[in-house]
């Protein structure tokens, strides 16, 4: 019988979950639940790079937590976890650090482009891809599905797992295998850049109301007249619609836009009909979760011990090569 691969991921609780997390990372995590040992963690150790209050953190961590449950994550088929649950990944990022030149990360394209885009530049965040690196390591992981934007950070991870075993002669970490997720496009957010948090351009996966109402209204578009015919492929608003809609609506809406006599405004009330219907049952579902906090808190609790065993059994063999002194049997 063939093992079944282990596949990690994991997502930031820095904030309300959006749809560019959804179609860029969330949506790949649910099918892929069904086609290995897969392994998902909330990277609250990460988030305390941009995130100080600690209030906050936990909010949104429990965000996170019932957003997946709500869109299909099954607790039964993965194992679902928050990262500071495993304290055997900051142990082997601290070893792998060890071997890490200043250079490696002084490489780093992330951390640059963060910075650039006015990030204050503290330690964990130049540090960043040890920890990544570890995360991935600590459970024997082989497929990490990201996005071309992560590249390099797995290119780190494999470099760093390389070290490690040389340094000892010894295989003590599996080099990962290389899954970028090619399936969609960069999610455009409201001004036009890729979607994401730190630039506050999102719109959020579980927004409603006059809330959604308001951020799909503020896509920026361009000036053409309403009665003009327009390019939807230049449209940011028909961007998005894509991502929702079927083939079929979305020729009818290309073709809306080349007619001339369609607005963007038509477009967005458009855009707010698909992004309501698609989301409608998990809404639902989580209003329903939101109820059952203990529930939510046992999911992380009985993934938190599974992983706490995987990371245990790599890092006993680390421990001795390394020659780190223990003088007690470590109990999950």
């Amino acid at each position: 019988m063939t093992k079944r691969k282990t596949i990690l991921s994991g997502i930031q609780p820095s904030g309300k979950l959006h749809i560019g997390n959804y179609f860029g990372a969330m949506r790949q995590h649910i099918r892929m639940q069904n086609e290995g040992d897969a392994f998902y963690f909330l990277a609250n150790y990460h988030s305390l790079t941009s995130v100080n209050d600690g209030n906050l953190l936990s909010e949104y961590t429990m965000d996170v937590v019932l957003d997946y449950l709500a869109l299909g994550l099954d607790p039964e088929k993965c194992t679902f976890f928050a990262q500071s649950d495993v304290p055997q990944t900051t142990e082997l990022a601290w070893i792998l650090g060890c071997l890490t030149p200043v250079s490696l990360m002084e490489k780093g394209v992330s951390y640059k482009d963060k910075v650039a885009n006015g990030l204050s530049p503290n330690i964990g965040l130049f540090t960043y891809p040890i920890l990544q690196a570890s995360d991935i390591l600590i459970y024997h992981s082989h497929l990490v599905p990201v996005g071309e934007d992560q590249k390099q950070n797995i290119e780190i991870s494999r470099d760093l797992a390389g070290k490690l075993n040389r340094a000892y002669d010894k295989e003590l970490l599996i080099i990962p295998e290389e899954y970028i997720v090619k399936s969609v496009a960069i999610v455009p957010g409201i001004d036009g850049r890729k979607m994401s948090k730190s630039y506050a351009n999102t719109i959020n996966i579980f927004d409603e109301g006059k809330a959604l109402k308001s951020r799909v209204m503020s896509i920026q578009t361009d000036s053409t007249p309403l009665e003009a015919p327009k390019n939807p492929d230049t449209c940011n608003v028909f961007a998005l619609i894509k991502l929702f809609a079927d083939s079929e609506t979305v020729l009818n809406i290309s073709d809306k836009y080349k007619g001339g006599g369609y607005g963007y405004g038509h477009a967005k009330k458009e855009l707010l009909t698909l992004i309501e219907g698609y989301f409608a049952e998990a809404r639902e579902k989580r209003k329903e979760l939101e109820k059952d906090p203990d529930y939510v808190r046992d999911v992380l609790h009985h993934g938190g011990i599974k992983a706490r065993k995987r990371a245990e059994s790599v890092m006993e063999p680390i421990r001795e090569a390394t020659g780190l002194f223990r003088s007690f049997i470590y109990e999950p």
